[in-house]
């Protein structure tokens, strides 16, 4: 069942969508600001595994080899985490245009119900008018 689109637009508090859409915004570019700073981690060599390390140095050879690919996935994540982050700004930022065009139509929409009303009001004068002669 479809909820009937004018009922939703009535319970979202537009005030304070409007009034909150720089906070947004401004949210979004900070959170962008703090994640472009951080540097990314250096890219690790590729990985060696040995089947069976029998002496301590292929032991630390092979945990130097999960540590490189754990830095190169932290790194991954890393990039993943700016993307993420660049988008929530663009979508922050396209958001704030929303809003501002969703105000402008609602003025609008006011100026042309009051317009429609004052054309009625003398439509409906004219009419009786004319009727009465």
């Amino acid at each position: 069942m479809a909820i009937p689109w004018l009922a939703v637009l009535k319970i979202v508090p537009w005030k304070e969508v409007i009034s909150n859409a720089p906070a947004v915004a401004d949210g979004a570019k900070k959170l962008w600001n703090n994640v472009g700073k951080k540097p990314a981690a250096p890219a690790a060599p590729a990985e060696r595994t040995a089947a069976r390390p029998p002496s301590d140095s292929e032991v630390i050879a092979a945990l130097q080899a999960r540590l490189t690919a754990t830095e190169a996935a932290t790194a991954d994540l890393h990039n993943q985490m700016l993307a993420s982050s660049e988008l929530i700004k663009t979508l922050a930022e396209q958001n704030t245009q929303l809003i501002k065009r969703v105000e402008a139509n609602r003025l609008r929409v006011v100026w042309l119900t009051a317009v429609i009303f004052v054309f009625a009001i003398v439509a409906g004068v004219g009419l009786t008018w004319a009727f009465s002669r």
